[in-house]
């Protein structure tokens, strides 16, 4: 648990992965126990600071895996999810957790429709699963499901009595992802002026601003952002850990310590074990990401990456990809035949092009590697076959 202690130490900003568990609750996905422990070693190796491995309560297989990550002896902190109820926090000592989290609705809605019960009923239960699990010696996050809706007085009241129960940080929750970057910015700043609460963003992505509401969340002081590997999660996902440690590091200058160069055997091993796979303009690890095919492009990137490339591919294990299809130039046919180790003309490159984009169109893609060589050689048969006029029945004879 260095890592995770020694950032609480600093002050540093922390990341907190729940692909174990909210991403796993993602509609139709299941990870069996051998991918849980491979993802949580995954996951510490990248360097996440805590890992939320699952819901003890469940039992079975559930329990067991999470028993097996939390003896593993890893450096992030492992956290188990519960209910505000004592029963859920035993279990979760069971498992060797050094971390709970204890979840609770506090929106209106919620507690009216879903719980169907008061504000009064929420603080208390909430109080008294914190008060044990600091019993327990477990550090404590207090989820507040819904947060986003929750009027900001009774927020403000659920995050001191928190503190008072013994709580270590406030986990924010756009349940429903409605939040904005300037809204957020703005309540997360009052709920730390008038509480002092540390705050964990945990930010879904119904109106694709997850990453963004969680960013404008650390800008606001809030020290934890609740990630997921690809952006799993509950119907559209959370923000995602590779976009978020990313957009950190090249946009506000903050360095996790994050071995960003696992990041796409990482993405790659959740895609296959969640059965969601990485569309290619993904960010950060989608195939396309550094993919160039305009002439345009190509040609800036070949001259110096920075032209269209904030970062190097190498950053998140990706490879550079110069495409060749209908938008390429003729450099980018240059640069691509000398990797065949064929130097053309600009003649040669032109002509070819022509022809590259006639095929390009007529197949509706990009062409493979044979498909240009293809080309490259009737190229080179058109150029040397005789002409008619030059055949031998052209010539005068004796």
């Amino acid at each position: 648990m260095k890592r995770f202690t020694d950032g609480l130490e600093k002050g540093a900003v922390m990341l907190v992965d729940t692909t174990l568990r909210d991403g796993e609750q993602t509609a139709g996905v299941v990870f069996s126990n051998r991918e849980k422990l491979r993802i949580a070693k995954m996951l510490d190796n990248v360097g996440v600071h805590q890992i939320e491995a699952g819901i003890p309560v469940m039992g079975g297989d559930e329990k067991e895996a999470i028993s097996q990550i939390a003896s593993f002896g890893l450096q992030a902190s492992i956290m188990a999810w519960n209910r505000a109820n004592v029963n859920d926090v035993r279990h979760s000592v069971e498992c060797g957790v050094d971390a709970v989290a204890v979840s609770i609705s506090s929106s209106d809605i919620h507690i009216k429709h879903k719980l169907q019960t008061s504000r009064e009923w929420v603080l208390d239960n909430m109080t008294k699963a914190t008060e044990y699990a600091k019993s327990e010696g477990l550090y404590v996050s207090v989820n507040a499901e819904d947060a986003s809706r929750t009027d900001l007085d009774f927020i403000m009241k659920f995050a001191r009595e928190a503190r008072a129960a013994g709580a270590d940080r406030l986990r924010y929750c756009d349940t429903v992802g409605v939040l904005e970057p300037f809204g957020t910015y703005e309540v997360i700043s009052r709920i730390i002026d008038a509480t002092g609460m540390d705050i964990e963003m945990h930010t879904h992505n119904d109106f694709g601003m997850a990453t963004a509401n969680a960013l404008a969340g650390i800008r606001a002081g809030a020290r934890f952002i609740g990630v997921t590997v690809n952006g799993l999660g509950e119907r559209a996902g959370n923000a995602a850990l590779e976009e978020v440690s990313m957009a950190l590091k090249f946009l506000y200058g903050v360095n996790l310590g994050v071995n960003t160069r696992d990041f796409l055997n990482l993405c790659e091993y959740v895609a296959r074990a969640s059965g969601r796979a990485l569309y290619p303009s993904k960010p950060i690890v989608g195939s396309n990401t550094f993919a160039h095919e305009s002439g345009i492009h190509a040609d800036g990137v070949l001259k110096h990456p920075g032209t269209y490339e904030v970062f190097s591919p190498e950053e998140v294990g990706l490879q550079r990809q110069i495409i060749i299809g209908k938008h390429s130039g003729g450099t980018a046919i240059k640069s691509k035949f000398v990797e065949y180790g064929i130097a053309l003309s600009d003649e040669e490159a032109d002509a070819l092009l022509a022809a590259v984009r006639s095929a390009a169109v007529e197949l509706k893609r990009p062409l493979f590697d044979k498909e240009l060589m293809y080309i490259y050689e009737d190229y080179l048969y058109d150029i040397k076959k005789p002409k008619d006029n030059e055949g031998p029945d052209s010539k005068e004879t004796a």
